[in-house]
């Protein structure tokens, strides 16, 4: 079988339910000219899933991780299941792979869980039979069948385990923005995409923050020696960024509003907090200049995270603004979001250029 080709398209490529109809008529264009299947990561559209969360926090504020993780998962599976209706109507076999059905096999860290074992068989199968097979994004199982979630963001890392499993050496990410920028475009002025960056920076710009992609998306890529290809998700899908093993030092900086710096009283408190969130899956950063931590954006109950797993309470100082420069990163800490959109402004105006790039939202 001719070597797939794999994409992903984030959850703003679906604002309404047309964009499906849009995207498939891309898509069975793509077939035909290139002649091989495809092999396709969706996310859920905008809202969805904060719509399921909703619905679950209204029932049990603090619901059990493995019901969390079965039931957000559902919006993604949505919206494979929508796009596969969408190519049947353009007369494409499609199929959809949901998290037990793809061979992915995690822990059972239901909710930012750690990947055991890939089996590719499925997916070739599948392809073996269809011209697309959908996979919804960061869904998976454990060794039991239950269902599992990679993490936030995590389509991109379902996208490149799927490029993996197939044997490809380059994986299409799809997204509103058509690359890696200096900071975020729609944050700080003059901010500016970069054509190409290394593995190790695109990571080293996530750990802090960046939504660049999915940090572990990143990591498994460089495993792999799988190169990434930022695209814009709306037609002709121009390319912005590619990620792979070629690049120039990076220079930016990282705002991310939904981050958190937390205090402790002693070092060792901040040393044990980060080991423990690191243990289950969550992005942390331990600072230098103190017994502070870094809890990068994401869906979680810090309280009660903290309260769960019987650590002490950490103080919320305010929100982190980092610089990147080559591999060094320099965390400064703004009071509230709009201290932080303006020292991150101040930050990349005396950056030294030209300026190499990360998206930072």
């Amino acid at each position: 079988m001719t070597t797939p080709a794999v994409l992903k398209f984030g959850g703003s490529t679906f604002p309404a339910p047309h964009a499906y109809t849009d995207l498939a008529a891309a898509l069975r264009q793509r077939i035909e000219d290139e002649q091989r299947p495809l092999a396709v990561v969706v996310s859920a559209m905008p809202g969805e899933t904060e719509k399921l969360r909703t619905l679950l926090h209204e029932t049990n504020p603090q619901p059990r991780e493995a019901t969390v993780a079965g039931l957000l998962t559902l919006a993604d599976t949505t919206s494979a299941h929508l796009l596969a209706t969408a190519l049947h109507r353009e007369g494409v076999t499609a199929t959809v792979l949901a998290g037990h059905q793809q061979g992915l096999v995690t822990d059972s860290t239901f909710m930012w869980a750690k990947v055991e074992r890939l089996d590719a068989e499925p997916l070739r199968r599948a392809l073996a039979e269809h011209q697309v097979v959908i996979v919804p994004g960061g869904q998976a199982a454990d060794r039991q069948g239950r269902p599992t979630w990679l993490g936030k963001n995590s389509s991109d890392l379902s996208a490149v385990l799927v490029a993996a499993a197939l044997g490809a050496d380059r994986c299409e990410i799809h997204s509103d923005v058509d690359g890696v920028y200096s900071a975020d475009p729609n944050t700080v002025g003059g901010a500016r995409l970069l054509p190409e960056v290394t593995h190790d920076t695109a990571a080293l710009m996530s750990l802090y923050g960046a939504k660049v992609l999915h940090r572990r998306s990143v990591r498994t890529a460089k495993q792999h020696g799988i190169t990434l290809v930022c695209r814009h998700n709306r037609a002709p899908f121009p390319s912005g960024t590619v990620i792979g093993s070629e690049g120039g030092p990076a220079v930016g900086v990282v705002l991310n509003t939904k981050s958190q710096v937390l205090a402790y009283d002693t070092a060792a408190q901040a040393d044990l907090a980060h080991s423990v969130f690191h243990a289950e899956g969550v992005d942390t950063v331990r600072l230098e200049d103190g017994p502070h931590l870094v809890v990068v954006g994401g869906y979680l109950d810090v309280e009660h995270f903290q309260r769960t797993h019987q650590l002490p309470a950490g103080r919320v100082l305010g929100i982190p603004v980092t610089e990147i420069t080559g591999s060094r990163a320099t965390t400064h800490i703004a009071g509230d979001p709009e201290q932080a959109r303006r020292l991150a402004q101040k930050l990349h105006d005396a950056l030294p250029g030209p300026t190499t790039g990360i998206r930072a939202l």
